[in-house]
Order: structure tokens, then C-alpha cells, then sequence
């Protein structure tokens, strides 16, 4: 009787907690936000970033509380032009004066950093 988003929360965990030898070199996972309350996406990001230091991990989102627990050097903004995907990605210093004042996620939602329909 668990919760779409506890059981979610519960395979990413086992997924990722592994001894990272078993791990896969590259994981994908699309949307993991989905159903988890904002604090289990707290707890998630934070394993994305200690998985993410030993293997290559490519993370789709629409979640601004979890590109709120980001640095501009973990995302890559993807936008469609002329039928081609195009990335980019951000440093710390070009977002500076931003992040002074706002987090990523509201950067993302004021469509700073693109990555909007």
C-alpha cells in the first residue's frame, strides 16, 4: 500500500545506491520527480550528485525543484531551432549576477536559460 511516488523514490535508490563498480557507465532516467514529494527530490538530487562523481548520469526534467538543487555546470539546456536540437550549457560566471538573486530553477522558469516549449 505504498504511494506511486514512495515506490518510484524506493528504485531510483536501489538503482543508485549500489556499489558503483555495478553500476552501468552511463544511467538515464527521464522525469524521476514524478510523484515524490519536494523533499525526495532533495534527497535524490543529492544521490545524483555522488553517483555523478564515478559514472555518467543523463537526467531529464521539467521539475524546477530539482534544477533548483543544481549548479549551472550540472545542466544541459536543450532547445529545438531549425529542426536540430541544440545545447548548451552554462558556467557560474556567466549566471553570476543572476544567481545573486535567483536560484536555477527560477532562471529556468523566467526562461533564462531556454529549455522552454
Amino acid at each position: 500500500m505504498l504511494s506511486d511516488g514512495t515506490l518510484r523514490f524506493i528504485c531510483l535508490a536501489t538503482l543508485l545506491l549500489q556499489p558503483i563498480k555495478l553500476l552501468p557507465d552511463t544511467i538515464l532516467i527521464d522525469e524521476p520527480e514524478l510523484g515524490l514529494h519536494p523533499y525526495a527530490i532533495t534527497i535524490l538530487a543529492d544521490i545524483f550528485k555522488q553517483v555523478a562523481e564515478k559514472k555518467q548520469l543523463i537526467v531529464s526534467t521539467q521539475s524546477v525543484e530539482l534544477v533548483n538543487e543544481l549548479t549551472p555546470n550540472d545542466i544541459i539546456v536543450v532547445d529545438q531551432e531549425d529542426d536540430a536540437s541544440v545545447f548548451k550549457r552554462f558556467t557560474e560566471e556567466e549566471l553570476s549576477g543572476w544567481l545573486e538573486e535567483y536560484s536555477m530553477g527560477e532562471l529556468w522558469k523566467k526562461n533564462v536559460l531556454g529549455g522552454r516549449p
